[in-house]
């Protein structure tokens, strides 16, 4: 599984979310806690957060 994280994160390794498509889902972690576990959405419930995210941004 390969973890990325968004371009706009930048590179002072702050608060960042990260993702990964798992078998038909997709993974979202904190990269500071990258131990700590994930959760698991449906694509499309993950692409309606990241439409909610970008609305109330």
């Amino acid at each position: 599984m390969t973890w990325r994280k968004s371009s706009y994160s930048g590179d002072d390794h702050g608060q960042c979310v990260e993702v990964a498509a798992i078998r038909r889902a997709v993974g979202v972690r904190d990269s500071k806690a990258a131990d700590a576990g994930h959760l698991l959405l449906e694509p499309a419930c993950f692409a309606s957060l990241v439409e909610h995210l970008k609305r109330t941004k």
